[in-house]
């Protein structure tokens, strides 16, 4: 009987690790498909800018001149080229972004310089770091359970869900965050476990790649001391002692941007996080927040209420999860793995969620708290893996828990269809973006159009992206009227100040027919 449960055992490993080996690479193809199809938006721009070397001030200088530009003049402060070096770049967010942390912009300028400058080049170095999740989540998954079933399922897991294919298809450091803190995590374990030099001079080197890569790494850093000291019971031990000199050793190393952001601060960069919302508006956030790391068909806070009360039965379910998961990693494992699930999960959302809930405060936003999904996606690992392989378990519970995750996997497969299809997704403000595409081909119709804007330049190089080449345009500072250039056959005016306006209406003598709320169109004064 024992050799009859050991075969079937077996053939089940075998079939699950098939399984597994199959979503991991669909997992990977999510990661690279459509990659320069989605909108190139505001934060990514800033990346742009930022590998550039410019700094905003001078692009909005040199471009909201009244001058006419083309489309390769907006691109040069989006791409490498010799007026700047890696210097400038550093310069840049010194002087205009402190709180953003360099390593990430770094790699990838030069990462644009070797491979090329185009959309799909630039968000093919997260895609690429992200696919270093998957031996990084492995690694943790031994060093914490000593299992590499659950190590095979937490690789599924964020091979397939929804947030990770999203921020591995995004210009900006997430995906190099994520790979700092798996990594990070698994050190600290096989540090403690070891007790070498060695080990520990690695975990002192992936604190201080975590802290170069995403500030509020801090938080994760502040979860490693407080499960040490738990781990210790407060005591100076071996291990203590070593991890305070390793801690110290990777802080030392950030110390230079560290007092960078102290004396250089630039808190406009942060000001959407003082938007005021109730309590009942942070839950129903936080709820959203956290269930689209298994679910996710693209709800963005601008849609109608009636498709977010459609989502409140898979969200509650989600979170039924998430609390069992919790409930039976803390009742069948030790607290040395139990508690380092839960400080990692508490890492970020736990001072966020105080921030939100006590003050009023919008800092919740999911990619704000990426650790701590990684946390729920461990207590998830455990639990499906345990209630699919237990021998001691009933067949039909067996049954009933593969259908279970499947349905989880399922979830996360369909959200990553969805989303790979769209060229807007809610993590690019489609309630600011989504007109974008459909205004750059209302222009691109035109045979010689000119396009006129006292907007952000920011906003100017979001659509310049999705203009075709042809397209001529001037820029000028709010209050400020240009001198409309002849030989165009279409002008319009985007997102114009009412100054602007009024202003074309008045000295050209012309009228403004709208095409949209961002959208004018001058024509002849009749």
């Amino acid at each position: 009987m024992k050799k009859q449960l050991s075969r079937n055992w077996l053939i089940s490993q075998s079939w699950l690790r098939f399984l597994i080996i199959i979503l991991l690479v669909i997992g990977v193809f999510f990661r690279f498909v459509n990659l320069d199809k989605k909108v190139y938006w505001l934060d990514e721009v800033y990346t742009s800018l930022r590998i550039s070397g410019y700094m905003k001030s001078e692009m909005e200088e040199q471009l909201q001149n009244g001058r006419l530009l083309s489309i390769e003049d907006l691109h040069k402060y989006q791409f490498p080229n010799s007026e700047k070096n890696i210097n400038d770049t550093i310069k840049g967010l010194i002087l205009e972004e402190s709180q953003v942390v360099p390593l990430y912009f770094v790699i990838v300028r030069f990462w644009v310089e070797w491979f090329g400058d185009s959309v799909a080049v630039i968000r093919s170095f997260s895609a690429f770091i992200s696919l270093l999740t998957f031996p990084c989540i492995y690694w943790l998954c031994q060093e914490l359970f000593k299992s590499s079933l659950i190590g095979w399922m937490a690789m599924v897991l964020v091979s397939i869900s929804p947030v990770h294919v999203l921020y591995a298809q995004e210009a900006r450091a997430y995906s190099l965050w994520i790979v700092a803190t798996l990594m990070s995590s698994a050190a600290l374990l096989r540090a403690m476990r070891l007790q070498t030099k060695v080990s520990w001079c690695i975990y002192a080197a992936t604190l201080s790649l975590g802290f170069y890569s995403q500030l509020f790494f801090s938080f994760v850093a502040l979860a490693q001391a407080i499960y040490v000291v738990i781990i210790e019971r407060f005591r100076l031990t071996k291990t203590s002692i070593s991890y305070l000199l390793s801690s110290l050793a990777g802080f030392l190393i950030f110390v230079p941007w560290f007092w960078i952001i102290i004396t250089n601060p630039t808190p406009e960069g942060v000001s959407w996080t003082s938007t005021k919302q109730t309590l009942l508006q942070s839950a129903i956030r936080w709820a959203g927040i956290i269930s689209r790391a298994f679910l996710d068909l693209g709800i963005s806070p601008s849609d109608p209420g009636r498709l977010k009360i459609a989502l409140i039965p898979g969200i509650l379910m989600i979170f039924a999860f998430i609390i069992y998961s919790i409930y039976l990693l803390c009742r069948r494992t030790s607290q040395e793995v139990w508690l380092f699930v839960l400080t990692l999960i508490g890492s970020v959302s736990l001072p966020l969620m105080l921030l939100d809930f006590v003050f009023g405060k919008r800092f919740g936003t999911t990619r704000y708290i990426l650790p701590s999904i990684l946390g729920i996606q461990l207590a998830f690992a455990y639990l499906f893996t345990t209630k699919i392989t237990s021998i001691s378990s009933k067949i039909w519970q067996k049954k009933l828990w593969s259908l279970v995750t499947l349905i989880v996997i399922s979830s996360g497969v369909i959200s990553c269809i969805l989303s790979s299809q769209a060229q807007i997704w809610w993590n690019k403000l489609p309630e600011l973006n989504q007109q974008y595409p459909q205004i750059a081909r209302v222009i691109a119709q035109a045979n010689k159009p000119l396009l006129i804007s006292d907007t952000s330049t920011l906003a100017i190089q979001t659509l310049g992206y999705l203009l075709d080449p042809k397209v001529r345009l001037q820029l000028v500072y709010p209050n400020n009227l240009p001198e409309i250039t002849t030989g165009f056959t279409d002008i319009f005016l985007f997102k114009p100040s009412n100054f602007l306006k009024a202003g074309v209406e008045k000295i050209y003598n012309s009228k403004l027919q709208q095409i949209d709320n961002l959208l004018w169109k001058i024509t002849k004064s009749t």
